[in-house]
């Protein structure tokens, strides 16, 4: 990862997102649910907090909101005064909220035997 220093901007309709999880969650409960970065169950879409959105996007979302990405459509990270900051773009977000996703929010899942995926309506909080 590489440090950037200065102000940072997303261009076109790209936005730039902070606040990606890639590691162990803990629940509110105190359940430890280890990382799955890697595999199969790890393949679902991830919340990302909004940083800057490009002149040319018009979405519905605002700078702090809170979108749900398609999976693995997302760059690497850079880091930016000790956040990490990631782009996406417009067409890869599935869903948003004005409110950080309580817990641990991956979905439902379903399962066909080789793949674990996500059901993006169970999000939904667009209109």
């Amino acid at each position: 990862m590489h440090k950037v220093q200065g102000p940072i901007r997303a261009i076109n309709n790209r936005v730039l997102v902070s606040h990606m999880h890639f590691g162990e969650q803990t629940t509110k409960g105190g359940l430890i649910i280890k990382t799955d970065d890697g595999t199969t169950r790890g393949i679902y879409p991830r919340w990302g907090k909004v940083y800057d959105k490009g002149p040319k996007n018009n979405d519905d979302y605002n700078v702090g909101d809170w979108i749900l990405i398609e999976h693995g459509r997302w760059t690497r990270g850079v880091e930016l005064d000790d956040t990490t900051i990631r782009m996406v773009e417009a067409e890869s977000i599935l869903a948003y909220s004005e409110t950080k996703p309580d817990d641990v929010q991956i979905g439902a899942e379903y399962r066909d035997g080789e793949h674990a995926t996500v059901d993006p309506s169970s999000f939904v909080n667009a209109s």
